[in-house]
């Protein structure tokens, strides 16, 4: 009986080897499923990763051309952005040339002023329509941000800063100030002041 017992022990511990062998392969054949799984879940993603490096790539590409593309039309732009105001001039000049003929051929002084005075005034409504303005100085209050002031002269009869003189006109473009008024600014006698105090 003895010897039932050992080998019925025997038995049961080859099936427990056996069992633990085939359990140590299934892990095995586990593992190796799980790491061929997770080999081509790796492979998937090194190609989505490739792939976006190739979109980044592409759209970097794209991007730099299209930088590009919009500096050559700038510069186009630019070089033609005047054409129009210039073909707008032509006439203007056309006609100064035109009255600089006839007043050589006829010596007509008042026909010539009358001529270059028509001009500028279509001249100045050329300039208006293109956003160019020329802002009235004399008589208002002096200020820096459009006047210039190239002299100071004393007067009484009006209000100290007040622009007694525009010597050149000033502009504006769109309403930013291209050139300020050249003035002559008002400012107190010297003795008046001190007789009110």
């Amino acid at each position: 009986m003895e010897k039932n017992t050992q080998h019925m022990t025997e038995e049961k511990d080859q099936k427990i080897k056996g069992t633990e062998s085939m359990n140590k392969k299934e892990d095995i054949e586990n593992q190796h499923t799980e790491n061929g799984s997770l080999e081509q879940k790796l492979q998937e993603k090194e190609e989505e990763l490739q792939a976006c490096q190739d979109k980044v790539l592409r759209l970097a590409a794209e991007l730099e051309n299209f930088k590009k593309r919009i500096e050559r039309e700038k510069i186009e732009h630019m070089k033609f952005a005047l054409e129009e105001f210039a073909k707008e001039l032509l006439p203007f000049l056309d006609n100064l040339e035109r009255a600089l003929d006839s007043a050589r051929q006829t010596k007509d002084l008042d026909k010539l002023i009358e001529g270059i005075d028509l001009t500028l005034s279509g001249y100045f409504k050329t300039l208006e329509k293109f956003g160019l303005k020329a802002f009235a100085a004399e008589g208002h209050r002096f200020d820096p941000n459009y006047h210039e002031a190239l002299s100071v002269e004393e007067n009484d009869n009006v209000e100290e800063n007040t622009v007694l003189k525009q010597l050149l006109k000033g502009y504006t473009l769109h309403d930013k100030l291209l050139r300020p008024a050249l003035v002559v600014v008002s400012k107190k006698n010297k003795d008046d002041s001190g007789q009110n105090q």
